[in-house]
């Protein structure tokens, strides 16, 4: 059966941590990959529930940071070696102890700026709607309930098998989400 395409996915509700950790782990072992769960809280389980894999903003802070590093001695060297030289005190024009400062400063807002724009790129924040928001009970996710939501782009998703799979997992409610 062929999964109509105004469909997002399905969705199961659960009434605590334990019970999504425990479907989401059953469901990765089942090989359902488009997963994504909702709660109030974060559950350090839940990640590798789902099989999380590892994220590459430690490399997008990382060369922002170098690139900050060396952003900000180029600036330094080219501010008192190359456009305005001052002989101050006889000290050399490339100075380096000078510059670590102004160098230590740059590496870490830029590496601080690369880790916020990063995080959101990643994310794909922002993000004003997203089809889950059209399940009405989903209000209950920053409250008191718990979701783990099936994405038809998954490989193995079909609509009735998906579904029947989600209620074996003992859910409060298994909904459709329309995109």
């Amino acid at each position: 059966m062929k999964t109509p395409p105004t469909v997002y996915g399905l969705m199961a509700e659960f009434d605590d941590p334990a019970s999504v950790v425990a479907a989401a782990e059953r469901a990765h072992r089942e090989g359902y990959r488009c997963l994504d769960a909702y709660s109030p809280f974060p559950i350090e389980e839940l990640t590798e529930a789902m099989g999380g894999e590892h994220t590459r903003l430690p490399l997008i802070v990382l060369i922002g940071g170098i690139v900050g590093c060396v952003g900000g001695y180029a600036l330094e060297y080219w501010t008192q070696v190359v456009a305005y030289p001052l002989n101050i005190g006889g000290k050399p024009f490339h100075s380096w102890p000078a510059f670590i400062p102004v160098t230590f400063e740059c590496t870490i807002l830029v590496a601080a700026l690369s880790a916020v724009l990063g995080m959101l790129a990643l994310n794909g924040l922002p993000q004003p709607y997203h089809p889950v928001f059209n399940v009405p009970r989903f209000a209950l996710a920053s409250r008191n309930r718990f979701f783990l939501c099936v994405e038809a782009r998954d490989p193995l998703f079909d609509l009735e098998r998906t579904r029947r799979f989600l209620e074996t997992l003992s859910p409060r409610e298994v909904s459709t989400v329309a995109d």
